[in-house]
């Protein structure tokens, strides 16, 4: 499955595309338009730079999906902030769904949008989950919005209000992305806070070690892809 990997910022690009070189794996660099593009072709893999919030992130995934006719599969790779207590800081989140929690329709009263990941995507990482791993890879809603969430009180109205395990902004921007080109959607973030007071310093502090492990779901899942395919 050709995919394409988009993270929202530059920061979580570099430690993701390091981790991958760690492994081994080759990039070549393309230029598509303004974008900057990077192929690793042995496992029919793009990555690139999606920009921050919903709409640039929207806006950027259209146009990779544009021009890259071939790509099957889009994910948004990325860090979060916890809303379970389940969750640890290193930790992974495979999306089951997206929920959009900052659509606030006032004329009329309706659910808050939600994107479903593709089901055969997450079949796929759920078997990952039986290979030994140093981190949880977890599976559950989560909240997109652009707002950063950085007080208990927040958190836990957003968990009660949306029922997701963790939150980040772009992933609804990708997701619609995807439905309008009609193609597989994922998104994966690894966790870098508890999206409490110590959010912002936490992110930065842990920012290296979730990437680092979301790297290694992704090679994982791409190494597993290729035995399959022999």
């Amino acid at each position: 499955m050709k995919m394409v990997i988009v993270t929202p910022l530059k920061e979580e690009l570099c430690f993701l595309v390091q981790e991958l070189k760690q492994a081994g794996l080759k990039a070549q660099k393309l230029y598509l338009g303004n974008l900057e593009v990077l192929e690793f072709s042995d496992f029919d893999l793009f990555i690139a730079q999606g920009g921050h919030g919903k709409t640039q992130f929207g806006i950027q995934a259209q146009y990779l999906l544009s021009e890259l006719p071939h790509v099957e599969l889009l994910m948004c790779a990325g860090a979060a902030g916890a809303l379970s207590s389940s969750l640890a800081v290193g930790d992974v989140v495979a999306a089951t769904e997206i929920v959009e929690h900052d659509y606030n329709l006032k004329f009329v009263s309706r659910p808050l949008p939600r994107f479903a990941s593709d089901l055969q995507v997450i079949k796929i990482l759920q078997n990952l989950t039986k290979q030994q791993l140093n981190f949880q890879l977890h599976f559950g809603a989560v909240a997109s919005g652009d707002e950063d969430i950085i007080t208990v009180e927040r958190s836990q109205e957003l968990a009660q209000s949306t029922d997701c395990i963790a939150v980040a902004w772009e992933g609804a921007g990708g997701a619609r992305a995807s439905l309008f080109n009609q193609k597989s959607y994922i998104e994966l973030r690894g966790i870098t806070d508890t999206a409490n007071h110590l959010a912002a310093a936490d992110f930065e502090r842990n920012l290296a070690l979730a990437m680092s492990n979301l790297a290694q779901i992704i090679i994982r899942w791409q190494k597993s892809n290729t035995l399959t395919s022999l």
